[in-house]
C-alpha cells in the first residue's frame, strides 16, 4: 500500500477528502459515528446520491426534501474540485428554492473579514473589489473559480454570508501551545477544543497514521505531532460550530455550512459540535469520488447523510501554483516562504528565501496582488520570475503543467 506524504495527510485532516487509494478507502469503512448504521455499508457509484439510513440512491429533489426540518445542513468538499462546488452551489439554490431565509457558512474566511462578506451578500462589491478587499489569496490558498459558481449564487440572492473561521496563526499556536496560552480575545473566538470524543480521535488518528512520516517525528515525536495536529483540528470544527451557530441565531432561518470534508466526515466534526451545544437537527452531504476502473466504491452508512458520489477528474480545472510568499517588515520585495512541496512549482528551482524581483517584468509588494495575477495563467502557460538568491540575481521559469510524479498517477 503506497502512503500518503505528511503533508498531504495534514491538509486532508484539515481540509479536505478525496479517494487516492485503499488506505483512504478504509477510511471511509470505520465503524464509527451513528451506532445504528456504523456496522452497514452501501455501494456509491459516480454521478448517484445515497442516503444513508437505506443505503439506497435518491433523487437530487427527494435530497432536498429530506432537509426541511434541518435547520443546519453541511456539504463538504475537496477544495481543488469543481465539480464538488457545483454541487454546493446546486444545493444552495435547492434549499434556497425551500426557505428565502437561508444563510450561508464559509469556512475559507476568518471571522475579521465579515464586513467584506456583508458588502458581496448586499451587491456592493465587484468580484475583482471582493478578491481585492478580502484578501482572497492571503485568506486561502485556491483559485477564486473554484468557489466562483456559489458567491454568484448568494449575491444574485442576495443571501447572508457568513465568515467562520478565524486567523490561521490563532490555529496555529493552539496546535504548538495548547487553549491555553491563547489570549482572552483569542479564546472569545475559538472556543476550547473537546479532546476526549473517541469515535473522533479514531479517525483522526487513522488518517493520521496513513502519513509517511518523517524519521524526527517517529517515537515520542509521533504523540507529540498527533495531540497537536488533533488539537487543531478540534479547535476548527469547535470554532467553526461557534460561529455557524451564531450566524443561524442572528438570522433565525437555515443555515448551509460549506467546508472541508475532514470537518464533517461520520457526522464527527462541525456537525457534532454544533449540535451538542444546540440539539438543533442537521444533516450532512459529502461527496466521495471513485477512482478510475472501478464502478463503485463501499462506505460506511454512517459516513454522512447523504453520500454524492463523483468520477475521478483528469486533473483539477484550475491549477495550484504551490509558491507560498511571505511579507517582510522594511522589504518592499516579497520572498519564497518554503519550498514548494505541490502544485506546478513542485520539483522546479524555486527556493526557500528567493527574493521575487519581478514577475513577467513587474514588481509586486503586495502577496494578494501576486497571487491575483498568477490566477489568469491555467494549464500550458509559463511565468518569468526574476529571483534575487545569495546576491545573484537569478531567472526561473514557471511551466503550469502537472508534476511528473503527479502525472503518473493520473
Amino acid at each position: 500500500m503506497s502512503r500518503i506524504p505528511l503533508f498531504l495527510a495534514i491538509s486532508l485532516i484539515l481540509s479536505a477528502f478525496i479517494v487516492f487509494g485503499d488506505q483512504e478507502e478504509e477510511i471511509l469503512r470505520l465503524q464509527i459515528g451513528d451506532e445504528a448504521l456504523r456496522e452497514k455499508t452501501m455501494a456509491v457509484s459516480p454521478g448517484k446520491i445515497y442516503a444513508a439510513n437505506t443505503g439506497n440512491p435518491v433523487s437530487f429533489d427527494e435530497m432536498i426534501r429530506g432537509m426541511a426540518k434541518s435547520r443546519l445542513v453541511y456539504v463538504g468538499e475537496t477544495h481543488n474540485s469543481l465539480p464538488m462546488h457545483q454541487i454546493q452551489a446546486k444545493i444552495i439554490r435547492g434549499l434556497y428554492e425551500q426557505d428565502r431565509g437561508l444563510t450561508v457558512g464559509f469556512e475559507m474566511y476568518p471571522v475579521t473579514k465579515q464586513e467584506v462578506l456583508n458588502k458581496w451578500s448586499l451587491g456592493l462589491l465587484s468580484e475583482k473589489e471582493f478578491i481585492r478587499d478580502g484578501q482572497w489569496y492571503v485568506n486561502w490558498n485556491f483559485h477564486f473559480g473554484f468557489y466562483q459558481d456559489i458567491f454568484r449564487v448568494v449575491k444574485k440572492n442576495a443571501i447572508p454570508l457568513y465568515a467562520l473561521n478565524v486567523p490561521r496563526d490563532i490555529i496555529t499556536k493552539l496546535r504548538m501551545k495548547g487553549w491555553e496560552a491563547l489570549s482572552e480575545q483569542e479564546k472569545g473566538m475559538v472556543p476550547e477544543p473537546d479532546l476526549t470524543h473517541k469515535d473522533h480521535r479514531t479517525l483522526i488518528r487513522t488518517i493520521f497514521e496513513g502519513a509517511d512520516l518523517p524519521h524526527q517525528m517517529k517515537g515520542k515525536g509521533l504523540e507529540m505531532a498527533f495531540e497537536g495536529l488533533y488539537r487543531a483540528q478540534t479547535a476548527w470544527d469547535e470554532t467553526m460550530a461557534h460561529h455557524a451557530l451564531a450566524a443561524l441565531y442572528k438570522e433565525e432561518g437555515k443555515i448551509v455550512v460549506l467546508a472541508g470534508s475532514g470537518h464533517l466526515l461520520y457526522n464527527l466534526g462541525i456537525n457534532l459540535r454544533a449540535y451538542n451545544k444546540s440539539q438543533l437537527p442537521f444533516k450532512t452531504v459529502v461527496c466521495i469520488v471513485i477512482p478510475k476502473g472501478k464502478k463503485s466504491v463501499e462506505v460506511s452508512c454512517s459516513l454522512a447523510d447523504y453520500v454524492w458520489g463523483l468520477p475521478e477528474e483528469g486533473r483539477p480545472v484550475y491549477p495550484s501554483v504551490g509558491l507560498r510568499f511571505k511579507k517582510f517588515d522594511g522589504l518592499d520585495n516579497l520572498v519564497i516562504e518554503r519550498d514548494p512541496i505541490d502544485g506546478v512549482a513542485k520539483g522546479t528551482d524555486f527556493k526557500k528565501g528567493d527574493v521575487v524581483l519581478s514577475v513577467d517584468g513587474k514588481k509586486h509588494s503586495d502577496i494578494n496582488e501576486l497571487r491575483t495575477y498568477l490566477a489568469r495563467f491555467t494549464w500550458g502557460d509559463q511565468v518569468t520570475f526574476q529571483l534575487l538568491r545569495d546576491t545573484q540575481q537569478i531567472e526561473v521559469l514557471l511551466k503550469f503543467q502537472m508534476p511528473q510524479d503527479d502525472t503518473e498517477n493520473l
